[in-house]
């Protein structure tokens, strides 16, 4: 029943799209470098590694330069037009063709590069790879503003990510495979959607009271 609503709903999203996916894509062609998607290794269901498809908004080779894969609040890799597809979440899009190929879904745990999945607890890596990595989900929503988390000069990003973020993120991810039903898929497409509208809202607080509790080092940030 999941993969019929994930084929059925990216179907629907590519078409009701592309206007605005075309017009992007012409745009990235003949803008910044040239090229219109990304393609990076991410870590899908059962840790099998699969191409992840997003419009391009950094750099050649930015993975090699300063901060890796992590990504921060103006991050000087970012080219012109990538920060207002990062900032629309339009850059994510491309991978509607991921859940149709059936790499992924429209909710579930973010896919994530090798590096940044090693940083999950080893419980959560397990969680995690039960299912099949998502578009949006739990963990997406709660920290859809990672990068302005990882603004600030005076801390090492790398291990603030490892320390920090990945280990509840990770309880986040486990808490999903654990409640994933209907009811929460459909709940989180439309928080999704109430997020990119009213990106300050905590409205998840009172639809989902059962969350993971917020660590001591993120309750500023969340």
């Amino acid at each position: 029943m999941r993969r019929l609503f994930d084929i059925a709903l990216s179907g629907m999203a590519l078409t009701a799209l592309s206007p605005l996916l075309i017009p992007v894509s012409v745009l990235l062609k003949f803008t910044g470098e040239g090229e219109v998607l990304y393609i990076q290794k991410r870590m899908g269901k059962g840790r099998e590694k699969f191409g992840i498809f997003k419009f391009v908004t950094m750099m050649k080779n930015s993975e090699n330069m300063k901060n890796g894969t992590l990504t921060v609040k103006d991050d000087p890799r970012v080219l012109p037009i990538g920060k207002i597809l990062r900032k629309t979440k339009i850059n994510e899009l491309p991978q509607l063709l991921n859940i149709l190929k059936g790499d992924m879904s429209v909710i579930g745990p973010r896919p994530l590069t090798e590096n940044a999945f090693s940083a999950y607890p080893d419980e959560s890596q397990n969680a995690v790879s039960q299912v099949k990595p998502g578009l949006s989900g739990i963990g997406s929503i709660i920290f859809r503003d990672e990068e302005s988390m990882l603004d600030n000069p005076n801390i090492d990003r790398v291990e603030f990510y490892k320390n920090e973020i990945a280990p509840y993120k990770g309880k986040l991810e486990e808490w999903y495979v654990e409640h994933q039903d209907t009811y929460t898929y459909f709940m989180l497409i439309g928080l999704t959607a109430w997020v990119v509208a009213f990106p300050k809202s905590d409205i998840y607080k009172k639809i989902f009271k059962d969350l993971p509790k917020v660590p001591k080092g993120l309750i500023k940030y969340l």
